[in-house]
């Protein structure tokens, strides 16, 4: 926790306390659905929570937006982010359905109210729209996008500021030199580790294509 608040220090009391907990509630539900890499365990606040958070620092998410996170497992980047934005709807989508239950369930135990589930595939969802979805370490850069488009609408609201993103947004690794050409996207690229200078984020990126 002293490693979040080292680099965002504006959390009202609740939401430290709903980062306090997770640790603690990962490390239970751990033990009865494998969600998360026990070697990762140790580094939890690190490897997966300020991880997520890297999009807090480069866009604002506002009041009423609807946001979708694609393949979020047990529950990164959205989490945190809901915790984040209480006032931004997220929408958690998963093809797994024993990973949603502990994210229901995690939600539920820190009292957040701005999460909802779906067991399913971003292809599947038909009757739904959002201004951002954002993903984690799902697949390749050209199938976010192509799942990602037709859910994304125009965001035309004025309310929306400069930093407010309308598209697509995922957290990466590696070299993304031939990810990016096969993509056909110009996404904007943020090295995290100029971000947040520790080793761990060597050769992370943040990467933002915008809804044309």
């Amino acid at each position: 926790m002293e490693l979040i608040q080292e680099y965002f220090n504006d959390f009202s009391a609740t939401q430290l306390q709903q980062l306090a907990a997770l640790k603690d509630l990962y490390i239970e539900w751990n033990e009865k659905i494998n969600v998360i890499s026990r070697k990762d365990m140790d580094n939890f606040y690190e490897h997966h929570v300020l991880h997520s958070l890297t999009i807090a620092t480069q866009f604002e998410f506002t009041e009423g937006m609807q946001v979708m996170d694609l393949g979020c497992g047990g529950g990164f980047p959205g989490i945190p982010m809901a915790i984040f934005f209480p006032g931004t709807h997220f929408h958690l989508v998963d093809s797994i359905n024993k990973k949603l239950k502990v994210v229901a369930e995690i939600a539920a135990a820190i009292g957040l109210k701005n999460i909802t589930v779906q067991h399913t595939r971003a292809e599947d969802i038909k009757n739904r729209k959002f201004d951002v979805v954002i993903s984690r370490a799902v697949a390749p850069l050209k199938d976010l996008w192509r799942w990602s488009k037709p859910l994304l609408q125009k965001n035309k609201n004025t309310q929306y500021g400069v930093n407010t993103p309308n598209g697509l947004i995922c957290l990466k690794g590696g070299d993304l030199t031939q990810e990016i050409f096969e993509s056909g996207c110009k996404p904007m690229v943020w090295e995290i580790e100029k971000i947040f200078p520790r080793d761990f984020f060597k050769e992370k990126y943040l990467l933002y294509v915008k809804l044309p």
